[in-house]
């Protein structure tokens, strides 16, 4: 039977720059566990601490132990948002590519979730100042996701995570669901997490800011009790065709998008994490112009895109 949520105070959330961070380089993949190093996280971090003061993980991996053991050995002011990656506990015939699995993947799947928790629930309670929130998955719900699970299954990792650690908890979630399917988890969760993408939704760009409130406004008036924060909004820099035409993917959208979104925010006092601080290769098929791999504001080398240029003109070679 499922139990009525306790009445809790409302959460706040912070104001300031945030950012998804993903620092896996060249060669380097969560996929088969290269994970950056020490050094290399540390690089990462000393560029983007100028301008931002929260950080966005989508794992509790060895990863995100580096990230947390960089900021507290280094000092430095930045914030994250730990996130739980969440596997399949059930196949998904709605998902566009392979999504099916046998009750033996399912159930180490379902094993390997329950341990992801207790493994943020660690780092939380290990890094009390610096993790200022956690999510308890990514995408997880969407019609299209290749990683499903329940929302009452949602339910139950949440009010396992509120039972050991007092930070805020959220879910990170494409729009869409929020509308309907996730009111019951809404009912438990601190604050919700949107994603926004005109972008993969063919929109150019004169209607794209528009679009992105649209998403976002439809949620937060559907939940006028709870705070929405943007967890995923950005724009592709290149693409092979697949899922964004070739012509609405440049370093001159990316920066017009990302200049009027900041503006909207801002001045609308939401937290906003831009996705993604640098390109990832490891992501999507072996094309070079995937588009899942260019999202960075700045590339996989560390190079500063046009959006970037004037702030970070330092990094790039005389």
């Amino acid at each position: 039977m499922t139990k009525t949520p306790t009445k809790r105070q409302r959460y706040t959330p912070p104001s300031g720059n945030a950012i998804c961070y993903s620092g896996y380089r060249r060669h380097q993949s969560p996929q088969d566990e290269s994970f950056p190093s020490y050094e290399e996280i540390a690089e990462d971090l000393s560029i983007l601490v100028s301008q931002w003061q929260f950080l966005r993980l989508y794992d509790c991996s060895l990863h995100a132990k580096r990230v947390l053991d960089v900021i507290k050995t280094e000092q430095l002011p930045l914030q994250v948002m730990l996130g739980a990656n969440m596997r399949a506990e059930h196949s998904n015939p709605s998902c566009p590519w392979d999504a099916n699995f046998t009750e033996a993947q399912l159930l180490h799947n379902r094993e390997a979730n329950a341990q992801e928790i207790e493994d943020m629930i660690a780092l939380a309670k290990a890094h009390p100042t610096t993790v200022f929130s956690v999510s308890v998955g990514n995408e997880a719900s969407v019609e299209w996701s290749d990683h499903q699970v329940s929302v009452e299954q949602l339910i139950l990792y949440v009010r396992r995570i509120k039972a050991e650690i007092q930070q805020p908890v959220t879910f990170c979630e494409n729009y869409v669901p929020w509308s309907d399917k996730l009111a019951p988890l809404v009912a438990e969760l601190d604050f919700i997490s949107l994603h926004t993408y005109p972008v993969w939704e063919y929109k150019a760009i004169d209607i794209a800011l528009d679009y992105t409130k649209d998403n976002y406004y439809t949620v937060a008036e559907r939940y006028p009790d709870i705070p929405v924060v943007i967890t995923e909004a950005g724009w592709a820099t290149a693409s092979n065709g697949r899922g964004i035409e070739t012509w609405n993917a440049s370093q001159d959208l990316q920066a017009i998008y990302y200049k009027a979104l900041m503006e909207w925010t801002r001045d609308a006092d939401i937290l906003t994490f831009v996705f993604e601080a640098f390109d990832e290769p490891w992501k999507g098929s072996s094309e070079e112009l995937e588009p899942e791999k260019h999202w960075g504001l700045f590339t996989v080398d560390r190079q500063p895109k046009l959006v970037m240029q004037e702030i970070f003109a330092h990094l790039i070679p005389t």
